[in-house]
């Protein structure tokens, strides 16, 4: 889904909801921070906010929605400090007189999920999600069930190893009144505020509940090495997108997308060396079998050899690339793009 579709579906206020969710279920303190102020600027008032962050403690833990209640308490002082006036919202009406969270909350968890649900195998956790969870937060009426769905699905997209979790909760969202169409947005929101890994966790979930087609793509952890700016300079010799990180000592971080390649090419006069350090791929020199780029894969590339690398189909993936032996006039020969058919006999391999 484009920008432009994500805008439509998704307001701004419910993009700032989701993505400081993600945020603070992802540990990330310095992303939060600008996030907050963009949600912030965007119209989320400050009790959304606070109201977002701390029902992530029944998700995230108590550890991750402190730090990120403390990460948006120091936003707001600096705010306030630069004359910024932010909207403070509306706090929630306190609860009626003789409230039964118990009930209250077993019927919101029966709306959620679509069916009664009875965790018999640990009563106390029951007695939990339905009267404190579904009862006492979900009976705040400063943010909605569906507010509070997006924020949910969203946090749990960034945790690791939750995915029958996050799968429910994307059922849910829906039967709290998320629509398909601000569900199938989230991905793209998530991939270019948080990252891949996050934004593909939920478009597995997406395609299990909703039937979209989905191919599983394995994805790199940015942190680690990073992705770098779009590589416009090189963008006409490349077959997808591609991302260029400048290293030390004139190493550069090249980071593919999956499906990505480069068109075959020549170095003159010098050696280029590629070092997988992320993902899949793969590297071909012209007549011969290609061969798989994995973390740890070293290849010295021949002088005067035509050749081509990239990412796997199903696959980001990144490598360092540096010269040596470099001879006076090396030079690089850009020639023909790997064809559909060529890429495709390696991939399927």
């Amino acid at each position: 889904m484009n920008a432009q579709n994500m805008e439509n579906a998704l307001t701004p206020r419910r993009q700032g909801l989701a993505v400081i969710a993600a945020l603070e279920a992802k540990g990330d303190q310095a992303g939060l921070e600008k996030a907050t102020a963009e949600a912030l600027d965007n119209g989320l008032t400050v009790s959304e906010a606070k109201e977002a962050l701390s029902q992530l403690y029944a998700y995230t833990g108590f550890p991750r929605s402190l730090n990120a209640l403390g990460t948006l308490q120091r936003v707001l002082a600096k705010r306030e400090a630069a004359g910024i006036k932010d909207n403070p919202g509306t706090e929630a009406e306190p609860l009626p007189a003789g409230y039964d969270a118990l009930k209250q909350g077993t019927a919101v968890q029966t709306k959620l999920s679509g069916k009664p649900f009875d965790y018999g195998f640990a009563p106390a956790t029951d007695y939990y999600l339905k009267a404190h969870l579904f009862g006492d937060i979900f009976a705040r009426n400063n943010l909605s069930f569906a507010d509070r769905e997006i924020v949910t699905v969203s946090a749990i997209s960034a945790m690791p190893g939750c995915e029958p979790q996050l799968t429910a909760h994307v059922s849910g969202a829906r039967n709290m009144g998320v629509t398909d169409a601000e569900l199938r947005a989230l991905p793209a929101l998530l991939e270019e505020k948080v990252g891949a890994a996050e934004a593909e966790r939920l478009r597995g979930a997406l395609g299990t509940v909703l039937g979209d087609p989905h191919t599983t793509v394995q994805t790199v952890d940015f942190s680690v090495w990073p992705k770098g700016q779009p590589n416009t300079a090189y963008a006409q010799y490349f077959t997808g997108n591609s991302y260029l990180a400048q290293m030390e000592g004139g190493v550069a971080n090249v980071t593919f997308e999956p499906g990505c390649r480069n068109n075959w090419h020549i170095h003159h006069k010098q050696v280029q060396v590629l070092i997988c350090v992320a993902g899949r791929g793969w590297y071909q020199e012209w007549g011969k079998a290609a061969v798989q780029l994995v973390p740890g894969t070293v290849i010295e590339i021949p002088e005067g050899s035509k050749h081509w690398h990239g990412a796997a189909a199903d696959s980001w993936m990144q490598h360092l690339t540096f010269h040596k032996d470099v001879q006076e006039g090396a030079s690089n020969q850009w020639l023909e793009p790997v064809s559909d058919e060529q890429y495709q006999a390696v991939a399927t391999n």
